[in-house]
C-alpha cells in the first residue's frame, strides 16, 4: 500500500482550431472541437501508481481547482491556461493525523511508502510536511514547489526539477539534503548525487504531468528493488512514454 498526500485538480484540455485573427483585437479566434478531463497533480501521481499495479490511498483537498488549457490541435500549441480555485484549504489536523490511532496499526505496518505531492497551493504547510516526514517509518518521497529547507530533512528522497533546485540552492548549505535530492532535467534525464541518468530522446507531444509520472514510477520501482539507482532509469523511461501523448496521460 502506498499513501499519497497532496493537492488534486481537474486537468481540462479544450482542443480546437485557430484559423483567423479577431477583427476587434490582435488575438486568435479559437473554435473548440473536443474536451478531455482527468484528475491531475497528486491525483495523477496516484493514478500512475495504480496503473503500475500499486494499491493507493490518497489524502487530498475537498474542493478541486481546475486547470483548463486551450490547445490548437493541429500544432499542439497551448494558447492559454486558465486556473480557477487556485488557493486551497489547509488539510484538517484530524485528517493529517488520521493514522496515528491504534486502529490503523495494520494499515501502517502495510505501508511501503508515503508520497507527498505538494504543489504549494496552501493544502500543506512546511510544518505539516515536516510532521509527515518524521511520523511515517516507511520511505517518504517528497515533491514540492516550496523552497527547500530544514523542514524537509526527514524525507528520504526529494524530487524537484532543475528550476526548483536553482531556487533552493542558496538554502541547501544550511541543511542536509544534497544526498536526498533527485533533480529532473527534462530531455536530459535526472541527476542524483552528481551522477546524470540520461533518458532517450523522443518526439514530445505534451510535458503536462510528466513530473507526476516520474515520481510515481520512481516510488514504484524503489518499492520493488529498494535501490534508488535502479528506480531513476525506470522513472525516466516511463516519463518518456507519457510525454509522447497528448494531455496529462498515465502510463
Amino acid at each position: 500500500m502506498i499513501l499519497v498526500i497532496g493537492e488534486i485538480c481537474d486537468d481540462v484540455f479544450v482542443y480546437g482550431s485557430c484559423n483567423r485573427i479577431c477583427p476587434e483585437a490582435p488575438v486568435p479566434v479559437f473554435s473548440p472541437s473536443r474536451t478531455t478531463k482527468n484528475i491531475g497533480m497528486a491525483g495523477n501521481v496516484a493514478n500512475n501508481l495504480r496503473a503500475l499495479g500499486q494499491k493507493v490511498v490518497c489524502q487530498h483537498n475537498s474542493i478541486r481547482a481546475e486547470k483548463k488549457r486551450i490547445v490548437d490541435e493541429k500544432t499542439n500549441q497551448m494558447l492559454v491556461r486558465i486556473d480557477t480555485n487556485d488557493v486551497y484549504e489547509r488539510i484538517l489536523d484530524i485528517n493529517l493525523k488520521l493514522y496515528t490511532s491504534n486502529g490503523y496499526t495494520e494499515f501502517l505496518d502495510g505501508l511501503e511508502a508515503v508520497v507527498v505531492s505538494d504543489y504549494n497551493k496552501g493544502f500543506l504547510t512546511e510544518e505539516d510536511i515536516k510532521w509527515i516526514t518524521e511520523f511515517y517509518k516507511c520511505p517518504v518521497f517528497l515533491d514540492t514547489k516550496k523552497k527547500l529547507g530544514k523542514w524537509c530533512e526527514g524525507a528520504d528522497f526529494i524530487k524537484i526539477n532543475d528550476v526548483e533546485y536553482a531556487n533552493s540552492k542558496d538554502a541547501l548549505q544550511f541543511c542536509f539534503l544534497e544526498h536526498k535530492i533527485i533533480v529532473t532535467k527534462g530531455g536530459d534525464g535526472a541527476e542524483y548525487e552528481g551522477i546524470l541518468y540520461p533518458t532517450k530522446k523522443c518526439a514530445v507531444q505534451d510535458l503536462s504531468g510528466a513530473g507526476d509520472t516520474f515520481l510515481a514510477s520512481l516510488v514504484h520501482k524503489y518499492c520493488e528493488t529498494k535501490d534508488i539507482t535502479e528506480a531513476i532509469p525506470f522513472a525516466n523511461k516511463m516519463a518518456t512514454k507519457v510525454v509522447q501523448k497528448q494531455g496529462v496521460a498515465t502510463i
